[in-house]
């Protein structure tokens, strides 16, 4: 796993892991100390998990979620809770339980997209099935979206899969989020979001502060399904969240959130039933975290004041060196805090006419190039091959096998690049925005020769 890192004096603003130094050694070191030196917890943590998880994690996830998002302890209930082995795995395990590759027409991947997501979906028998959904300012593109589920319909009856990531910055609007749900129940479609970036989050401009009586998350789908339609068994949405972000990747530990039943179901795959929870142990030792508050005082005190800061000096580097080349930082209509900025059935109640403050968090900036640079594709390789800097390109988030979306690459999102903000220290990333414009020039100057 080592060899993944960067070597050297490479700089890569690809990888989209925490530093190391921000990993929450003695924390976990606490937590499994805890577990092993009590004779009864050490038995419950070293035997066979059960099927949905550590009931004490899956409690005080409920707990953590239901602060964080409803500003209410008790407004989750942990039956609609089960704990996995990463979102990644989850992500199969859901595909294992819910779909079908001879009945489920289609996998619709919101572009641009997370590339190593393909890969999954093609284990589980969809390889030629998934499609591309562009975005607009405020997320989804529903307008494309309900086009393409209508002409699937017509195909044949049958239940679609979306799978909406986090890879640009951009936050959903309300309203985008109301009627996704909405579409998602007309046409009897599965939405998996990809909220495993949503705790971390600061005011887009510095010396600006967030008010803690305000609600600053907007509410996720599966809080909105369960708003508009709080009787359905299985739901029509999953929340894929992990710990992978805000511990360390290696923990390989995640939580799902849906209906009771969905949950249930999920969990209870072959594989679990045999061999029990596969992240039983580490799940113990975070749930020591959680229990005495030390992982939210992580993200608060050590995630996000770090990553703030380094998210600025990007911002700043980006505005300095590649703004004058005509790269503009692409995010869509900004999210906005507010005193009222809670659901409503109707979703009309958009934080856009609320006051508040602009918030800014995740791991990455998109960038969109102009026309007159050289392509995404083409400046990467020149990074990586003479300045040793490493970062993604449009073209990588192309859904796989979707000529529709390579299309929309080729006249749009192929244009942007994607920075992350999560690896290095912030002198570091100013550095590698200053060799990215150095490698544009290069690019720049050896085109000129050539053409002269």
């Amino acid at each position: 796993m080592t060899s993944l890192l960067p070597q050297g004096k490479q700089i890569n603003l690809q990888l989209g892991w925490p530093s190391p130094s921000l990993f929450p050694s003695e924390s976990l070191n606490a937590g499994a100390d805890a577990v092993l030196r009590d004779f009864d917890r050490a038995t419950a943590a070293l035997v066979y998990g059960p099927n949905r998880g550590n009931a004490p994690l899956r409690q005080q996830v409920a707990r953590w979620l239901g602060s964080t998002y409803h500003k209410d302890a008790h407004a989750i209930d942990e039956a609609r809770v089960c704990i996995a082995a990463g979102a990644s795995q989850n992500l199969v395990n859901c595909l294992i339980r819910f779909t079908d590759p001879t009945y489920t027409r289609r996998i619709w991947m919101v572009e641009p997209t997370y590339f190593l997501a393909c890969p999954v979906f093609e284990d589980c028998g969809f390889a030629g099935k998934l499609r591309g959904v562009p975005e607009d300012d405020e997320g989804i593109d529903l307008d494309f979206l309900q086009s393409a589920l209508a002409e699937t319909e017509a195909e044949v009856a049958a239940r679609g899969g979306l799978d909406e990531p986090e890879l640009n910055g951009k936050t959903m609007s309300l309203q985008h989020r109301y009627d996704l749900v909405r579409l998602a129940i007309k046409y009897d479609a599965l939405v998996i979001s990809d909220d495993v970036y949503d705790f971390l989050y600061w005011p887009e401009e510095r010396g600006q502060t967030l008010d803690p009586t305000a609600r600053a998350l907007p509410p996720r789908l599966v809080d909105i399904n369960h708003e508009i339609d709080p009787q359905s068994k299985w739901g029509n949405t999953m929340s894929n969240g992990s710990f992978s972000k805000i511990v360390a990747p290696g923990v390989r530990t995640s939580w799902a959130e849906g209906t009771p039943a969905f949950a249930t179901w999920l969990a209870n795959t072959g594989a679990t039933t045999s061999g029990g929870n596969p992240c039983h142990f580490m799940s113990t030792c975070i749930e020591n975290m959680l229990a005495t508050g030390a992982l939210e005082k992580h993200i608060r005190d050590t995630l996000i004041s770090t990553y703030s800061l380094r998210y600025y000096a990007m911002v700043d580097a980006v505005k300095e060196h590649l703004e004058p080349l005509g790269v503009c930082i692409t995010s869509g209509k900004p999210y906005v805090t507010s005193q009222f900025n809670a659901a409503s059935a109707s979703g009309q109640s958009d934080n856009k006419a609320c006051g508040g403050t602009r918030i800014a968090g995740g791991f990455f900036l998109l960038l969109t190039l102009p026309e007159n640079l050289p392509s995404a594709t083409t400046l990467a390789k020149v990074a990586m091959d003479q300045c040793d800097l490493k970062f993604a390109h449009g073209k990588m988030f192309e859904v796989k096998g979707d000529p529709g979306s390579k299309q929309r690459s080729d006249a749009t999102f192929g244009r942007t690049i994607r920075l992350c903000w999560a690896f290095h220290e912030a002198g570091v990333i100013v550095e590698g925005i200053k060799t990215y414009e150095d490698a544009t020039f290069r690019e720049l100057a050896g085109l000129k020769a050539v053409v002269s």
